[in-house]
């Protein structure tokens, strides 16, 4: 159980650093844009798409793949110790 809890924890860090990455990204992205106005300009879009749509699905799919990955990790790091400390090294 210790180990489930380890390893959402650890995949949830994972997605938050990835999320908030992004969007620190494209905020620096924002702030240093300089938009190349053509000479002759007739008509301008009144109205930006802003951000993106992702399904909710794949997020989930991808918590539950970096979960187990992260299970498979602490899983195989504490037996590299314990064989370690079997060995005396």
């Amino acid at each position: 159980m210790k180990t489930i809890i380890q390893s959402l924890i650890v995949s949830f860090i994972i997605h938050l650093i990835y999320l908030l990455g992004t969007v620190g990204v494209s905020y620096i992205k924002t702030i240093f844009y300089k938009p190349d106005y053509p000479a002759k300009v007739e008509i301008l879009q009144s109205k930006v798409a802003f951000g993106a749509v992702g399904s909710p699905l794949f997020f989930l799919v991808s918590f539950v793949i970096v979960t187990m990955i992260c299970g498979l990790v602490i899983i195989s790091y504490r037996k590299v110790i314990s064989l370690k400390k079997m060995v005396g090294g």
